[in-house]
């Protein structure tokens, strides 16, 4: 049989990041940050390398997709519909895209022009699918089968809302059967497009024969190759819509033959689609007077990105420290939102930092209950069965010092931990303030109280002195 050649473009975790704006680079000396992503330039990219393959492209999501920013909160996924119908993508799966409930996504679901995908995903109680597993396109002369693996974390450790009615696999029993039917039903390539994370996705792979390839997400590497897994070609595409992967493919007798990859940042030298820009300012447009307003300053770049702590995260834990008076701070470990620049904060970058805006909480917790719960974090985090990594990065801390040995087994990584001056005492009881239920989770804790301030609020508390924010306290985990 002749050989025959497409295109796989991936997106994952754009986390509704309409516009251009700030990323976070890796260089020699430390970050650097540059201008990066936005969909109408994603747009024009996709468009110029359907052109150039003769229309044998095809787009397809990872997830993260339809929460993230102020447009797509306020509207619950809604401002962002238009602009991706626009983009002819051929199918994705979902994560955080279920924080509007199950039901609002798929309602949203029901106005896309494409599935979306998840092969894990049942209703409790029954074997009954909400989303389709998986789904046959025609790119060119090939037929593909598109498996989606929905985040199987969303009723194990997100907000219980996100998971109301339903049940979550990893997916691997499931695979084989649905690999095979799509086999029978003329698939020629089978792409598994998946919200585990990049190391979970490795072992789903060698668990499971005849993927050809596996487009990852959630834990937002930038793969400059494919990592080649019991035959499987598999890739990863970063975080915020900063980057698009492209991966070419010869396929003969239903198996890749050749592939070569690139990973594209997208930038100014990418063309701007028009139609999709003027989609982007009629999402934006309506909420710029609102998210343009300035709040404050900082005088240090605020950005995540890093595992152990991160400064976007310190200036929040400050914030609700400073508006409680706790002694203890705890936020998620999340990997998303876009850095800050040293100077003017606006109300857009309080959405970066946290775009659900929950209220700020308190807690009191005894020094056994502490270190329960970063031991259990840290094994969510550093688990050595991949299957177990649960978490984004470490629980932000702040008000704590621990030495801890990453390498250790679950339960024995904390060596020390100080509260301020002083050791942490497994019997004294700290008050604590945090944001979001995945900041001290609900089985931690006594005496638990909301304070009536949102997290934006307590932020711009912080700010409202004029004085620039250059930081606090010291790195929380310091390994040894």
């Amino acid at each position: 049989m002749a050989d025959r050649h497409l295109t796989l473009l991936q997106l994952n975790d754009t986390h509704a990041y309409l516009e251009p704006h700030p990323e976070v680079i890796w260089g020699p000396d430390g970050p650097v940050f540059r201008i990066a992503g936005g969909y109408a330039r994603i747009a024009g990219l996709v468009n110029r390398i359907r052109e150039e393959t003769g229309n044998r492209a095809l787009l397809l999501d990872c997830g993260d997709t339809l929460h993230g920013t102020a447009p797509a909160v306020k509207t619950r996924g809604e401002a962002l519909v238009p602009v991706l119908n626009a983009l002819g993508i051929g199918a994705m799966t979902a994560h955080w895209d279920f924080a509007y409930r199950p039901a609002r996504l798929m309602d949203l679901a029901g106005r896309l022009s494409y599935p979306v995908l998840a092969l894990n995903c049942y209703e409790k109680g029954s074997d009954r699918r909400p989303f389709p597993g998986s789904v046959l396109v025609e790119v060119g002369d090939v037929t593909v089968g598109v498996i989606g693996i929905a985040a199987t974390i969303l009723d194990k450790t997100m907000p219980p809302p996100f998971s109301e009615g339903l049940r979550f696999t990893l997916g691997n029993d499931e695979l084989p059967g649905e690999i095979a039917r799509l086999r029978d039903e003329g698939a020629g390539l089978v792409v598994v497009i998946s919200h585990l994370g990049l190391p979970q996705d490795l072992r789903l792979a060698s668990e499971v024969d005849g993927i050809d390839v596996l487009l990852s997400g959630h834990t937002h590497h930038r793969l400059e190759a494919p990592i080649e897994q019991n035959g499987a070609l598999v890739i990863q595409s970063g975080v915020h819509g900063s980057f698009l992967g492209r991966l070419d493919l010869t396929v003969r007798d239903g198996r890749v033959v050749a592939h070569s990859h690139r990973l594209y940042e997208i930038d100014e030298t990418c063309p701007t689609d028009p139609t999709v820009a003027g989609l982007v300012e009629e999402a934006v447009g309506p909420y710029r007077e609102e998210l343009g307003r300035v709040v404050g300053k900082t005088g240090i770049p605020l950005y995540r990105g890093e595992m152990l702590s991160a400064s976007m995260d310190t200036f929040l834990l400050d914030s609700i420290l400073h508006v409680t008076g706790a002694e203890l701070a705890f936020s998620n470990g999340w990997r998303y939102g876009v850095p800050i620049l040293p100077g003017r904060v606006t109300m857009n970058d309080l959405y970066a930092i946290v775009p659900m805006n929950a209220e700020v909480m308190t807690v009191t917790l005894t020094g056994a209950e502490v270190r329960a719960m970063l031991e259990e974090n840290l094994e969510r985090t550093f688990a050595c069965d991949p299957y177990a990594q649960m978490g984004g990065y470490l629980k932000r801390c702040l008000g704590l010092t621990c030495y801890v040995k990453l390498e250790n087994p679950a339960g024995h990584r904390i060596q020390a931990c100080w509260v301020g001056r002083r050791r942490l005492d497994p019997e004294e009881r700290y008050r604590a303030a945090f944001v979001t239920v995945q900041g001290v989770p609900g089985r931690y804790g006594t005496d638990r109280a909301g304070t009536g301030i949102s997290a934006h609020e307590a932020m711009e508390r912080r700010l409202a002195d004029g004085v620039p924010y250059m930081g606090a306290g010291p790195e929380p985990f310091r390994v040894i």
